[in-house]
């Protein structure tokens, strides 16, 4: 009898990167289990390499995200490594990084293994730059797409370089990908890697939102909400589904592709746990400026518990401060202000009651329904620990909320792989 298949799962992230070991396991509902996994921080802000960018750029420092990589592949079980049969990859969705051919990278002796470091690479832009103003988006030829192009997208960033950097003409479609088919071999390692055999499979890049919502949708009739820094509500649609031809930049909704040439229609908020965390940060600011200090984890559970002590407000918070991808100039606003509802647990039950309300904006529970989602899968970092969005999100969405199983990109992408060995070793 042979041993069960393992893979590994790569998710590279805004905040973090995840690796997670999984293996092939028939007899779990599931079909598969997680034998281990490891997340680090990345802390790769970096300054605009370009200072016509302004404030409004969002850039990482490639080499920091690769040390996180390697911290996690480190950090996982030699053992389990060594069966890795393939390697399925996920990342932060629609940023660009530029390297110079052949020179990208290079490996060198780390310790026990060899690991490979950046080298003629640029800052990854990332999906939260907000370089391209409305009225430069508006001046772009029109996709031939049903998606529409928003700042942060990487042909959008192009098209910025070519007139604030670069000296071009036409569109450089040389530095685009080619498009595979998901769990489609992209190439093999080149050199053992972590105990990783040398030659093993590396799947094509997936999207981080179509592979987390792989590792938990169960059936066509879940939904899967996923609250981390930003906010994505995503249902499957019918086998045989196609979006209009015809980009709508003012449509809530897209359509993306998922697997088995099936859609994902998703609303993808920009305001979800960074409105939180900017929230803290302003009271920690305020704090300090009448000279007194605390810790930013004080006062996100202090003003938790004081929301989930508040079951209802009046007040009512806007939380846009990013904007929307649709509404790219709407800014965040509060109304129905009265001295009764100024209270801490107020305001915090209005906003984490104002980033739920903002995505059913977007894709209401009726339309939900009508595409015949009967449960929703609730998952991310944000909406883990935090009780008020939990009772938020059963109060506009009321299916069956299922908070256990979390969304993860890595697992995702591992299984991506594990499903292709699986079908490959059938008969």
């Amino acid at each position: 009898m042979s041993a069960p298949s393992v893979s590994l799962g790569i998710d590279l992230g805004t905040t973090s990167v995840k690796a997670a070991l999984v293996e092939a396991a028939p007899g779990e509902p599931s079909g598969f289990v997680v034998l281990a996994s490891c997340a680090r921080a990345t802390r790769a802000e970096a300054a605009a390499q370009i200072a016509a960018v302004g404030p409004q750029g969002q850039e990482q420092d490639v080499e920091r995200i690769i040390q996180a990589l390697h911290e996690c592949l480190a950090a996982l079980p030699r053992q389990q490594l060594r069966k890795v049969c393939g390697i399925g990859v996920s990342g932060q969705m629609h940023g660009i990084m530029f390297w110079k051919t052949g020179q990208g990278c290079e490996w060198t002796e780390g310790g026990v293994n060899p690991v490979f470091e950046p080298r003629a690479v640029s800052h990854l832009v990332t999906w939260q730059d907000g370089r391209c103003s409305s009225g430069f988006l508006a001046s772009l030829p029109r996709p031939q797409s049903h998606i529409s192009v928003a700042t942060g997208f990487g042909c959008a960033t192009i098209f910025w370089l070519l007139k604030n950097r670069l000296r071009a003409s036409g569109f450089p479609i040389h530095l685009l990908p080619d498009i595979r088919e998901p769990g489609s071999v992209a190439g093999r390692t080149s050199l053992s890697w972590f105990e990783i055999p040398k030659g093993t499979p590396v799947g094509v890049a997936l999207g981080d939102l179509q592979s987390s919502v792989y590792s938990c949708m169960a059936h066509r009739t879940d939904a899967v909400l996923n609250i981390s820094t930003s906010v994505q509500l995503a249902a499957s649609m019918p086998s045989g589904f196609q979006p209009v031809q015809i980009p709508d930049p003012a449509a809530p909704v897209a359509y993306f592709p998922y697997f088995d040439r099936t859609y994902l229609a998703v609303a993808a908020s920009l305001n979800g746990g960074n409105v939180l965390a900017t929230f803290v940060h302003m009271l920690v600011q305020w704090m300090a400026d009448l000279g007194l200090e605390t810790e930013e984890s004080t006062v996100y559970s202090r003003m938790i518990q004081a929301a989930t002590q508040q079951k209802d407000t009046c007040l009512t918070i806007t939380p846009t401060v990013l904007g929307e991808r649709h509404l790219p100039d709407q800014l965040a606003s509060v109304t129905r202000i009265s001295s009764s509802d100024l209270s801490l647990g107020h305001v915090t039950r209005a906003l984490c009651r104002g980033i739920v309300q903002n995505l059913h904006s977007m894709l209401s529970f009726h339309q939900l329904k009508e595409w015949g989602v009967e449960r929703v899968i609730g998952s991310g970092s944000a909406l883990s620990r935090n009780e008020v969005l939990k009772q938020e999100v059963q109060r506009a969405f009321p299916f069956p909320v299922s908070f256990g199983q979390d969304a993860d990109a890595a697992v995702g992408a591992a299984l991506v792989i594990l499903q292709r060995d699986f079908n490959q070793k059938e008969p």
